[in-house]
């Protein structure tokens, strides 16, 4: 799976070639990079400010329970969008079902930015924060499949690793880009401005969304190996046709089944791949909504420390993955990805421990060592893993086989991770539980790349 050609032979010009590959790269890295900044802007939120304005209860602790598992309900519509893009995208382009992701998420957060409280229209606010963080996640779901192919089927030959990994970097730009806009929030305005108004500013800042997604649809073209997948499928239809009219129908590996249902074609061959890339990758997923989120809420209402001095922090680390991220994705390309994506998660299995030991002294310093440390393990997993899920599957169920295994590992880790973390704080009243529930996620991840590596040594 490491040393799948990166592009297919392309009838353009080199500077043509050259140019086409530059637009796809950039803008499915600002695609990956707006889509996070307005997906994160809720968990942030979440954390400070909407529980007690959408779901009122008798205590602080209830009310940041029922927030977060709004911000989980994102998590379980994405494998929604993945299945609905990437079923789509692999019949009809990347790029089209990439638009229509954006636009999604452009209206959606927009919207609740502008959503009346629960004082102000009762039950129908938190309703409809819960809708509105739905099509959150259906458009993530579809934005991250679109995006990574975007980037990964321009890719020249042996570079597929670092292009892949333009997308991964939209993380990281969108948490800083969202702790950011959240901090001059608070910072120009008082306590109960920013609770009364303040907190809505960062949503609004979706409305960019849209106008990426007009540059997309007007100026990127669809990617060549998508392109080239159309003309062979098509090519072959011909071929059977010609042949007998029974064999029109298209059957076997790669033929008019594959072209017209992706899904039904990753459901009967390849589940198990699927299933094997979410595992891999919950860990992963897990620990940085913890980090982002859950850490945000226990040091700032548990540790008492200062809200602006934690967000801080959290943009000082994130602004580390930008270096890390390509890096990792980068040496992938020469030793391979499922060694530098395994050394990943056996570092993030170790430093489980001793990162909350340090984030429980309540001070700032080792608040930022720990959360640093297992940033690094992060970026390390994070940067290979676009180009190894699309690796996995080939170019006419690329989408949709890639997409469900990222937003398998989405739901089972992420989405649950900080409503997690905070029921077993409460349940158990030490942060090492929350360290065991990451250790377990790990030991599951280095057991399905040990598959994964099996596979691709056995082919």
């Amino acid at each position: 799976m490491d040393t799948a050609p990166s592009a297919l032979p392309s009838t353009s010009t080199p500077a043509q070639d050259a140019r086409n590959r530059r637009k796809g790269a950039t803008a499915a890295a600002l695609a990956s990079a707006v889509e996070w900044y307005d997906y994160f802007v809720f968990g942030i939120a979440a954390a400070l400010v909407l529980g007690d304005l959408y779901f009122p209860a008798g205590s602080s602790s209830a009310g940041v329970l029922a927030s977060f598992a709004t911000f989980a309900v994102g998590f379980l519509a994405r494998p929604f969008g993945g299945v609905i893009a990437g079923h789509l995208g692999d019949k009809r382009g990347r790029k089209p079902m990439l638009v229509l992701a954006l636009t999604l998420m452009g209206v959606a957060t927009t919207g609740i930015g502008l959503l009346p409280t629960y004082e102000t229209i009762g039950i129908a606010a938190p309703v409809l924060l819960v809708t509105l963080r739905v099509m959150q996640g259906i458009a993530v779901g579809a934005q991250w499949g679109g995006a990574m192919l975007l980037a990964t089927e321009y890719a020249p030959e042996g570079k597929r690793g670092i292009y892949g990994s333009f997308v991964q970097l939209g993380v990281p730009i969108g948490v800083v880009t969202a702790n950011s806009v959240f901090l001059l929030a608070g910072a120009f305005t008082s306590e109960s401005a920013f609770a009364a108004w303040g907190w809505r500013l960062p949503f609004l800042v979706g409305l960019l969304v849209l106008v990426l997604a007009w540059y997309i649809h007007k100026h990127v073209e669809e990617t060549p190996e998508f392109r080239a997948a159309e003309r062979a499928l098509a090519e072959k239809e011909r071929e059977e046709k010609g042949q007998t009219t029974e064999q029109g129908a298209g059957k076997g590996k790669g033929g008019d089944g594959a072209r017209n249902s992706p899904l039904r074609t990753i459901l009967r061959g390849h589940l198990g791949t699927v299933f094997l890339a979410g595992g891999s990758f919950a860990v992963n997923t897990a620990t940085f909504y913890i980090l982002i989120t859950g850490v945000l809420d226990y040091t700032t209402r548990e540790l008492d420390m200062n809200r602006g001095a934690v967000l801080t922090v959290s943009l000082c680390v994130s602004l580390t993955q930008l270096v890390l991220i390509p890096a990792s994705a980068a040496l992938s390309d020469r030793i391979g990805r499922i060694r530098i994506y395994g050394l990943g998660a056996a570092g993030i299995a170790l430093w489980a421990v001793p990162m909350f030991l340090l984030i429980d002294t309540g001070s700032l310093l080792w608040l930022a060592v720990g959360t640093f440390v297992a940033s690094c393990f992060l970026s390390i997993m994070y940067g290979p893993q676009a180009a190894l899920f699309a690796e996995l599957f080939t170019p006419e169920m690329r989408y949709t086989g890639a997409s469900l295994g990222y937003q398998i590992a989405a739901v089972l880790g992420g989405g649950l991770a900080p409503f997690v973390m905070v029921l077993l704080l409460e349940t158990t009243g030490t942060s090492m539980s929350v360290s065991a529930y990451i250790i377990g996620l790990a030991v599951i991840a280095l057991g399905s790349i040990k598959v994964l590596a099996d596979r691709a040594r056995s082919r």
